[in-house]
């Protein structure tokens, strides 16, 4: 598979959580810019790359390269479902652009670390 990148603005992340003892994993929202109608996509970062969001505290600019997964999963009534991941394993961000378009800030929070500051009542 070729590699894919997508650019935008990194306006969200989530704290890591510890999946199992041995699995790490950190979400995060991406807001696509130069579309006729932007998206805002949820990417996952694994392991020892769950550290890539720590210096991002602010809505940034970025590139993002990733991989798809797709894996498979049975419930317990032997009914298959099947789950998509967007694993990104690299973010290049772009600090010197400093044109963020003002729809993007007016409607992004700030970036926090927990979920706590994020409840919606």
């Amino acid at each position: 598979m070729d590699t894919l990148k997508i650019d935008g603005v990194i306006i969200k992340r989530f704290p890591t959580e510890q999946i199992t003892e041995t699995f790490k994993k950190r979400e995060f929202i991406l807001h696509t810019k130069d579309e006729k109608y932007p998206q805002k996509i949820k990417f996952e970062l694994t392991q020892d790359k769950t550290d890539l969001l720590d210096d991002i505290t602010k809505p940034t600019p970025a590139t993002i390269y990733f991989n798809i997964r797709g894996r498979e999963w049975t419930n317990n009534k032997n009914e298959f479902k099947y789950f998509v991941s967007l694993n990104a394993w690299k973010i290049e961000t772009t600090p010197e652009l400093k044109e963020i378009p003002a729809a993007i800030i007016k409607e992004t929070p700030p970036i926090t670390s927990g979920f706590a500051d994020e409840l919606p009542f």
